[in-house]
């Protein structure tokens, strides 16, 4: 026995790597840095006797239950616990833990919840593995402070939504991976806060819906994935939140390539990054074909905004009413109504006097998708930190558009102005014989005296 650990004190030794005799039984322990090996040995709990000084803690493919406070110790720099039958976490396990950088708890199957302080104090986290975990929600808050995060594995899970500011904090987020899941739609906040997100993977999930706005803060995606989901339209302004993409897979998904596809071929069309096929399921004559192979002559029928109009359109609260894709939502402030496309709206009246603080736009202003626009405006909305977007040329400069009243020089007819001459003029005569009457009989007075 002996000799034993003498020999794999010497493997361990060749391979740079000092021995550590504390150790729990049935476990491999070393120093360089301190590590716990307890990995597939059918352990139903955390084994006691873990050094508390370990750095490095593996106990993947084990069959452990629960995780309690006091099982690790804040020493803690990585943490493998993947492929268990973890049940349950303590919302205090991992509290204090602010040298935590990598922490494993993927493919336990039956977590299925966490609470919303579970993560929180984990200041140094850098990964976070949270797939196939069972979870058909995510508690608010439960990534708050996690500002050094980079990679985020949430795939294959049964999350149908996520809600508003859900990566808020999560401001060096590089990658996120939502595949696998059953989410449906995408709001204008969905992903608000990731900043510095590089990968976003949505494939395999049901989205049939996607904010024209829920890309907005994503500056630097290079690489975004929503291939095999339900969706029949894309918004083409959508596409435009995202400068630096490089990478698009939008195949396997049921394309409709009617007027509604037309702001994303005109998008695609622009795009100089890579891209999938984008195959049409509907109309019957376009069955088979790839949108982005078609012509402008397929589109003859199509105004550019015919797309747009039917597009989603958000309103107040930031998300949208899919009900009111028939009209657009205008309005500033508390007041907002719905605006028939298809109807012209009342002639402006362009003899009231213009109201000049009226023109500043407020906070909860909701502007007119791109059917009220000009079809020779190549515009997309520019999110800014007020909640608000102007339509912005290729150049990047704002061109908004002000219906203005052309100014024409009004004149009465002529007969009334020739009037208004005359009488001037008779009154004028009237003014000047007065005034030689007065100084007249002033010097009379004054020679009489």
């Amino acid at each position: 026995m002996f000799s034993t650990g003498c020999g794999l004190e010497f493997l361990l030794v060749l391979c740079g790597l000092k021995f550590s005799w504390s150790c729990p039984h049935h476990c491999i322990c070393y120093t360089a840095p301190s590590t716990v090996s307890c990995q597939a040995h059918n352990f139903l709990s955390i084994p006691d006797g873990i050094p508390p000084d370990s750095e490095r803690i593996f106990l993947q493919n084990n069959k452990i239950h629960r995780l309690l406070r006091g099982h690790f110790n804040p020493n803690t720099v990585t943490l493998w616990i993947y492929s268990n039958n973890i049940t349950y976490i303590e919302p205090s396990t991992f509290h204090g833990f602010t040298l935590l950088e990598d922490l494993d708890l993927g493919d336990n199957r039956h977590l299925r919840s966490l609470a919303e302080d579970t993560f929180h104090g984990l200041n140094r986290l850098n990964a976070l593995h949270l797939y196939r975990c069972g979870l058909s929600s995510l508690p608010n808050n439960i990534f708050k402070g996690l500002r050094n995060l980079q990679y985020l594995y949430l795939q294959d899970n049964h999350l149908k939504y996520l809600q508003d500011d859900t990566f808020m904090d999560l401001h060096n987020l590089s990658h996120l991976f939502l595949h696998g899941n059953r989410l449906w739609s995408l709001n204008q906040n969905t992903f608000r806060g990731l900043r510095a997100l590089d990968r976003l993977l949505l494939h395999q999930n049901q989205i049939e819906w996607v904010d024209r706005l829920a890309f907005h803060d994503l500056k630097r995606l290079t690489t975004l994935y929503l291939f095999n989901n339900t969706l029949v339209e894309l918004s083409g302004q959508c596409l435009d939140m995202l400068p630096a993409l490089e990478y698009l897979r939008l195949n396997d998904n049921p394309w409709s390539c009617d007027c509604k596809a037309l702001s994303l071929w005109e998008w695609l069309k622009r795009f100089k990054g890579s891209t999938s096929s984008v195959g049409c399921q509907a109309p019957v004559n376009m069955v088979g074909k790839d949108l982005k192979e078609l012509r402008k002559e397929d589109f003859s029928s199509c105004s550019s905004t015919v797309s747009e109009s039917r597009s989603q359109t958000n309103n107040l609260s930031g998300t949208v009413n899919p009900s009111m894709n028939r009209g657009v939502a205008v309005g500033s402030g508390d007041q907002t109504h719905i605006v028939d496309p298809s109807r012209p709206g009342p002639p402006k009246n362009c003899t009231k006097p213009r109201n000049r603080a009226s023109k500043k736009k407020g906070d909860n202003e909701v502007h007119h998708s791109k059917e009220v626009m000009s079809d020779k405006e190549d515009s997309s909305h520019d999110f800014t930190e007020g909640r608000k977007h102007d339509h912005t040329s290729p150049d990047g400069t704002v061109t908004q558009r002000k219906h203005k009243c052309p100014r024409t020089t009004v004149r009465p007819p002529s007969g009334v102005q020739q009037a208004n001459n005359k009488a001037l003029s008779s009154k004028a005569s009237l003014h000047i014989q007065a005034l030689f009457v007065a100084l007249i009989v002033r010097n009379i007075d004054h020679i009489l005296r």
